[in-house]
């Protein structure tokens, strides 16, 4: 097998990876040169990286969101009002029905913007989303006072679910794939 920096880390820890872990993570093995944060200088925005694994993840089955319009984005509803019209939704970036899967793509904002703890809250209401598939940066770089740094993205995303699936006080209510790239 290709030396590759694509990985994933599946929760709870207690079950086996979802049956199409292996497919999510392909794509972005697939396209590694293009969006792996290990060599790039400069990480992609996470609507590029979208768009770069867009017809992969629509191969797969995934609705993927389009563009940043209202008919271009994927809703998950979260409650439903009178004669069952959704009353609330929440975006996604992609959705598979058949596997009940959300996909999230996070870049620089990822972790130090929180957006994986917003993911992983909206993961806990949106209907008929089993799986949330959390892909982030294996390593975001950016300057800070004129100088390189880094933030270590999908280490800390898979702390924080550690943190959260390891916790007795927690049970969430889906599976979690987190997907770093």
């Amino acid at each position: 097998m290709k030396k590759t920096s694509i990985r994933f880390t599946s929760f709870p820890k207690t079950e086996p990876p979802p049956s199409f872990a292996e497919d999510v993570t392909g794509v972005f093995r697939r396209h590694e040169s293009e969006v792996g944060t290990a060599h790039l200088k400069k990480g992609l925005t996470s609507n590029d990286v979208l768009a770069v694994i867009r017809d992969d993840l629509v191969a797969l089955g995934f609705q993927v969101e389009t563009g940043k319009q209202k008919a271009g984005k994927i809703q998950r509803p979260v409650f439903f009002g009178e004669n069952g019209q959704p009353t609330l939704n929440y975006e996604i970036d992609a959705y598979h029905a058949a596997w009940r899967c959300g996909l999230e793509v996070e870049a620089g904002r990822a972790w130090m913007g929180n957006a994986i703890y917003r993911d992983l809250v909206q993961g806990l209401v949106m209907v008929q989303v089993d799986v949330l598939v959390l892909a982030v940066p294996n390593s975001y770089k950016y300057q800070s006072a004129g100088r390189a740094a880094s933030s270590a993205d999908y280490d800390n995303a898979v702390t924080v679910a550690e943190t959260l699936f390891g916790h007795s006080r927690v049970k969430l209510p889906y599976g979690l794939l987190v997907v770093g790239y």
